[in-house]
């Protein structure tokens, strides 16, 4: 059988802990042909983000056609779009598709760094609409004006609560099926550059592959818990995950 074709929309990660270098070391993880389409060239580590160099939004198009009209495509996540122009090119090509697409709402990278400006967020609704599922963080959900406005402009949204408190871990995935909650327990660790990254890259791996909507939703979660503990301990600040070592 040949592997489900997971196409990821995002900015590069110098440094390999977020970024399309974590969703394709996660897809292939997982049992799937990964494709990238670059939306930006970022000079980041484990300390910060330093430099954010957009490409032309022809050039993010050309990609994205590139990969469609050869090799096909499962399944789609989009993570750092690099400006309003970006993010509007990319709903025109996926509007064309029948593919589920994974919406990950990048606003600000773990270390703080800013990668989404004001005209771009207010473009995130395009993308929103045409999403299986979006999955933003709790400061995420706040920017984009709160649940109950988002949970309109999506299909089915995922609530993640690490940045919330307490020993315990809740993600809340609210679908027109209805809510299922997974938990898991909070690893006290700072290497966790690149988790929303792997889990929405997951989530659309799964989705490609075939499962179901909460299934694809509690294996990405187990693969981010797993990949946590197995962190390899690089940098000095907010370090990658342990991707390579996990088998689920």
């Amino acid at each position: 059988m040949k592997p489900a074709r997971i196409l990821t929309i995002a900015g590069s990660d110098c440094s390999g802990g977020a970024g399309l270098q974590a969703d394709l070391k996660t897809i292939t993880m997982l049992g799937g042909y990964g494709m990238s389409a670059i939306t930006a060239i970022t000079a980041q580590n484990t300390r910060g983000v330093f430099a954010v160099e957009p490409l032309s939004p022809e050039m993010v198009a050309a990609q994205i056609d590139a990969c469609l009209d050869d090799i096909g495509v499962d399944a789609v996540k989009i993570g750092m779009l690099g400006s309003a122009a970006i993010t509007h090119i990319v709903a025109d090509r996926l509007e064309k598709i029948a593919a589920p697409v994974v919406f990950d709402p990048v606003m600000v990278a773990t270390s703080g760094g800013l990668l989404a400006d004001a005209d771009t967020v207010a473009a995130f609704g395009r993308l929103m609409a045409l999403a299986a599922l979006t999955t933003p963080n709790l400061p995420e959900l706040a920017a984009l004006g709160g649940e109950a406005a988002v949970r309109t402009k999506t299909q089915a949204l995922l609530i993640k609560g690490g940045h919330g408190e307490g020993a315990v871990i809740k993600n809340r995935l609210i679908s027109p099926n209805g809510e299922h909650i997974f938990t898991s327990e909070r690893i006290d660790t700072r290497h966790t550059h690149g988790t929303g990254c792997t889990l929405a890259s997951a989530i659309a791996t799964g989705l490609g592959q075939g499962m179901a909507l909460p299934e694809a939703v509690k294996r990405a979660g187990d693969f981010v818990h797993a990949a946590l503990l197995a962190a390899p301990g690089f940098g000095a600040g907010h370090g990658p995950l342990g991707h390579q070592a996990v088998r689920l």
